[in-house]
């Protein structure tokens, strides 16, 4: 087996194409769908975004670390990310939050970078060829060997990643998860709302959204069923984020069905959660040539905008909605994919962005004011 010097990194994708960068973070070799996140800042809630599970992250902005890293930021306990793409490492963070350098982190959590690398280059290459498989090494593996490894690894379309993300046991949140650096978190002194929250891969910055808009919140696995969502007597079932095709969630697919079918719960679902209600609402998933993933993407009708949030590489087929009983109430004002959908004469809606904004703007926030006035109707 050829080594080559572990001061190099190399970043190689499905079709060939090889990057030569610097490592940092921990050192080895990951392999994963690349994507690109176009967002300025944010990273650190980027790399612990389950969503983000099974992929290298392309970050447009040209440098990464430029504020450490601190505890509450953090979507969830561990990165998810599998490798990271930098242009450039800032050598020192410069930020009063900041607690730990970027570097030291992900070496601390295992999780393999490279920097070095043109990103514009490689953002304009997958705008081309579609998001792909690609593999990031700094352990001294030959190019042509990382190359024929990558051949053997499924595509992202096809993909469950739901188990890898998904809390295994129930737990309750009645307060704010960290000590959020958000003024609008604030706490009602209403009697709350009780909502169940299925977990494809929620961020605790959602968590934090909704006890801020005067919520109690039990999450549930995403293998839960519908006697076990409704054991814990919801006022209101929330669908999470999440990773992987939605396609492939069988499970929340039947669970919504039968919700939508059998109770008059206002249900909310967001990102995956949103594509997942869409499916038992009877339309179709595909996925995106290179998928949204910034803080910056237009979502809305005429005179209705919202600048919104985004991390996925699917979406709604909004043709395969035609014939139900469903209204898209928002699309994707880049490419005109559906962003947000409702049920007719049912208190039932999904947004494909994140309303939580974390990292992002507020413009979406009203979606979970939305939610309680639901849940507030039906109490």
């Amino acid at each position: 087996m050829t080594r080559f010097n572990t001061s190099k990194a190399f970043l190689v994708l499905s079709d060939g194409l090889f990057l030569e960068g610097v490592p940092f973070g921990c050192k080895g070799t990951v392999v994963g769908e690349v994507v690109f996140n176009t967002g300025m800042t944010g990273y650190q809630e980027v790399l612990t975004d389950p969503s983000y599970c099974g992929q290298l992250v392309t970050f447009t902005y040209p440098e990464l670390g430029n504020t450490g890293v601190n505890r509450n930021d953090q979507e969830a306990p561990l990165p998810h990310v599998k490798g990271v793409i930098a242009r450039q490492l800032s050598p020192v963070p410069s930020n009063w939050r900041s607690e730990q350098p970027l570097d030291s982190w992900l070496e601390q959590n295992k999780v393999v970078g490279i920097s070095g690398v043109d990103t514009r280059a490689l953002v304009k290459h997958l705008r081309e060829k579609g998001a792909m498989n690609g593999i990031i090494s700094s352990d001294g593996s030959a190019p042509e060997e990382l190359y024929r490894r990558l051949k053997k690894i499924p595509p992202m379309e096809g993909l469950n990643l739901i188990g890898q993300v998904s809390t295994k046991t129930s737990y309750k949140v009645d307060s704010f998860c960290s000590v959020a650096f958000d003024r609008r978190i604030k706490k009602s002194h209403k009697k709350p709302f009780q909502v169940v929250a299925i977990d494809f891969g929620i961020k605790r910055s959602i968590l934090d959204r909704l006890v801020a808009h005067g919520c109690e919140v039990t999450v549930l696995p995403a293998s839960s069923d519908f006697e076990e969502v409704i054991g814990s007597s919801p006022e209101g079932v929330f669908l999470s984020n999440g990773p992987g095709d939605p396609s492939t969630v069988g499970g929340g697919k039947k669970l919504v069905k039968r919700l939508i079918s059998e109770t008059d719960l206002p249900v909310f679902g967001i990102c995956l959660g949103h594509q997942i209600l869409g499916l038992a609402l009877g339309g179709r998933t595909f996925k995106l040539r290179y998928g949204h993933r910034g803080l910056n993407h237009p979502c809305g009708t005429s005179g209705q905008i919202e600048i919104t949030s985004q991390n996925h590489g699917f979406a709604l087929d909004a043709d395969s909605l035609l014939d139900t009983n469903v209204d898209v109430t928002h699309l994707n004002l880049n490419d005109r994919t559906v962003a947000a959908i409702s049920l007719r004469n049912r208190p039932v809606f999904g947004v494909q962005y994140h309303p939580e904004a974390s990292p992002g703007p507020h413009d979406a926030d009203h979606h979970f004011s939305r939610f309680v006035g639901l849940m507030a109707e039906r109490r």
